[in-house]
């Protein structure tokens, strides 16, 4: 697991279930309607759902904001159980 050195903060926010705000994003590894991967300051975090897609993105000021159904936010270490799909592809 990267452990976080800077003095970056990462902030998520959550609307209902509906729209989910991250910041701190480095790079948006995968995403498709039912999964996100995103590579953040603090490390890999996934987020899963139904009819997912981009508000807003914005890398420069790692900034995403992700609308549809939000079932969970999860962040990937070494501890994670069986993570699936793309992601256990990634892990391998």
């Amino acid at each position: 697991m990267k452990e976080h050195t800077g003095q970056t903060r990462q902030e998520i926010k959550m609307l209902n279930r509906k729209l989910l705000e991250i910041s701190g994003v480095k790079n948006v590894e995968s995403f498709d309607s039912q999964e996100f991967l995103l590579d953040t300051e603090y490390g890999f975090l996934t987020v899963t759902g139904e009819d997912l897609h981009i508000k807003n993105l914005n890398l420069e000021q790692g900034l995403v904001a992700i609308e549809g159904r939000v079932n969970t936010t999860a962040y990937l270490d070494a501890t994670s159980s069986k993570p699936k799909g793309f992601i256990s592809k990634l892990f391998k």
